[in-house]
């Protein structure tokens, strides 16, 4: 089978093989042990820090220039490179057995359009944005939604979103995102709520995922006098900023940045926390979530896309608002009843146990027909 990836996400080539950000070759090297032959069209081009691994099987790779519409200068630039992007995405779309959308992004978007000319192509889309029909988002992202759910106008084509969504056309599947294999499943460390408590962060240190909310919030709980320490995985622009925060509150004691860390490293950090603090402003499927419910670790997220429901509203986890002051009262209250805190944790990881990279795979080979 000949497969073929539309992405927004720069491929780059480094020490003579072509790499991308891991958590997404993590999951395409799952896609790509299923076919013959893969190529990925793509920006190669990225002048920012990244997360990044090799591809398992080295992909061909059609570069396409990245589009940016942020100014007058770069929309100019994207209108000129708009009839080559069509014309590569074309040529590529009828070489592929398969067509595979990654979107919301411009190249996505893009890739919605070209897709139409091949109805008889088998398609895959995987949105890794927020799919509540209610969701506020840019123009480009609900153009997407729409094009993607037109059975009319889109055909062969599966819908892979997060969440669990009212009145949706027959193409749309929910879908979600897996870290961890059957055998790393375990029974979870029953925790004790009783005494010092472990929280963790998990996920870039930029604006969106409100890591400085997290610090916020056990440095509330410690001036309540509760015993508590928070370690924060990732990295991003605001690190300086929060360091300078820990720093004049003097809680470096409790709160340290660990920057990017190993999967293993995180991994076990999971294995005995009591919360993760995720209060982020958008959100796809939260791996970071998903990943510390598989040990037992209680969620504390705001309640945006499939969040909810992935807590089980408030059964799984507890949905906040994104305030210190509505995070804290709800931390404090649970707090009070350890054997209700027993049964989320547990409830938290035989939810997110049933998501496993294996049952990941079986589901990709029925989409793949093979």
């Amino acid at each position: 089978m000949k497969f073929l990836v539309v992405t927004n996400a720069p491929t780059l080539k480094e020490d003579h093989s072509y790499q991308a950000y891991t958590p997404y070759v993590r999951e395409m090297d799952i896609w790509s042990a299923n076919v013959s032959e893969f190529r990925i069209i793509s920006p190669t081009q990225y002048n920012q820090k990244l997360l990044k691994s090799s591809f398992k099987k080295q992909p061909t790779v059609t570069s396409i220039p990245s589009l940016n519409f942020s100014n007058v200068l770069s929309a100019l630039l994207s209108v000129f490179y708009l009839p080559i992007i069509v014309f590569r995405l074309f040529k590529a779309m009828l070489w592929a057995d398969h067509i595979h959308l990654r979107c919301p992004g411009n190249i996505g978007l893009i890739g919605c359009f070209v897709q139409l000319f091949f109805p008889k192509k088998l398609k895959t889309a995987k949105y890794a944005g927020n799919w509540a029909p209610n969701a506020k988002q840019p123009l480009s992202y609900r153009l997407q939604k729409t094009i993607l759910s037109s059975t009319k106008w889109t055909k062969k084509m599966t819908v892979l979103v997060y969440g669990d969504w009212p009145n949706q056309t027959k193409n749309i599947k929910s879908f979600f995102t897996a870290t961890y294999n059957d055998q790393d499943r375990l029974v979870p460390v029953i925790r004790d709520y009783t005494k010092a408590l472990e929280f963790v962060f998990v996920g870039s240190l930029v604006t969106g995922k409100r890591p400085l909310l997290a610090i916020q919030i056990v440095a509330q709980l410690l001036s309540l006098g509760f015993k508590c320490n928070l370690q924060v995985f990732g990295d991003g622009v605001l690190k300086p900023k929060l360091q300078h925060y820990i720093d004049d509150k003097q809680l470096r004691k409790h709160i340290v940045l660990h920057g990017n860390k190993t999967s293993e490293t995180v991994k076990t950090a999971l294995q005995s926390a009591h919360f993760i603090i995720l209060a982020s402003k958008s959100e796809g499927w939260p791996k970071a979530l998903a990943e510390a419910m598989f040990f037992g670790v209680i969620p504390i997220a705001t309640s945006i896309s499939c969040v909810p429901n992935m807590l089980d509203y408030g059964n799984r986890g507890m949905l906040i608002a994104p305030n210190v002051e509505d995070a804290v009262s709800k931390i404090v209250l649970a707090l009070g009843a350890n054997q209700a805190l027993v049964t989320m944790s547990k409830l938290a990881s035989g939810w997110s146990q049933r998501y496993t990279l294996n049952v990941f795979e079986s589901e990709i080979k029925k989409l793949l027909k093979v």
